[in-house]
């Protein structure tokens, strides 16, 4: 290519009519166009809109039990008037609970968690080593059996005492919370 062809191509593309504009306008246009491609882009991709679904919570590994003792819930019913209260905290990892039990029955002798529907005595499967109020006790690990029995409701807390009522004063069935998110 001579040189009389390469001066042509160069003032063609240096011409008016390529490039209408001067180099520093034209800067200030592509600043101006990218400023509002990112403004674009951000406003686009906030989550303010009505399709943005927020993330399911996860349940917590603890489920709460809770009991409500008196004597018109024991086998049969009675008429103490005594009450009291359970909340028993079941950790899912470790399938080790804690309970604490408040009441005030005036002489308890003995005190446990039994296995029994409502309505139904059942034996002692974990027994309280202290029986004045509040009762604070720990499990060991259960056993998958006592876990299905523990979420199906399957046990009560009773509170003992020695006359007048041997087999029991005060009973409450442990009744799983439901979590609300």
């Amino acid at each position: 290519m001579g040189l009389c062809a390469e001066l042509k191509i160069k003032r063609f593309f240096s011409s008016k009519i390529l490039f209408p504009f001067n180099f520093s306008i034209m800067k200030l246009y592509m600043s101006l166009l990218a400023v509002a491609l990112f403004t674009f882009g951000m406003v686009s991709c906030s989550d303010d809109n009505d399709d943005y679904m927020a993330p399911t919570p996860t349940p917590s590994n603890t489920i709460t039990f809770n009991a409500t003792l008196n004597g018109a819930s024991e086998v049969p019913p009675n008429t103490s008037a005594a009450t009291g209260t359970a909340v028993l905290k079941f950790n899912n990892t470790t399938k080790i609970f804690t309970i604490t039990v408040t009441h005030n029955v005036e002489t308890p002798t003995n005190g446990h968690i039994h296995l029994g529907a409502p309505g139904v005595s059942g034996l002692p499967v974990f027994p309280f080593t202290s029986y004045t109020s509040p009762i604070n006790y720990t499990s060991s690990a259960l056993t998958a059996e006592q876990e299905a029995d523990l979420k199906a409701n399957l046990y009560y807390v009773n509170i003992h005492n020695d006359a007048p009522y041997e087999g029991g004063e005060i009973r409450g069935q442990l009744i799983k919370q439901t979590t609300v998110y």
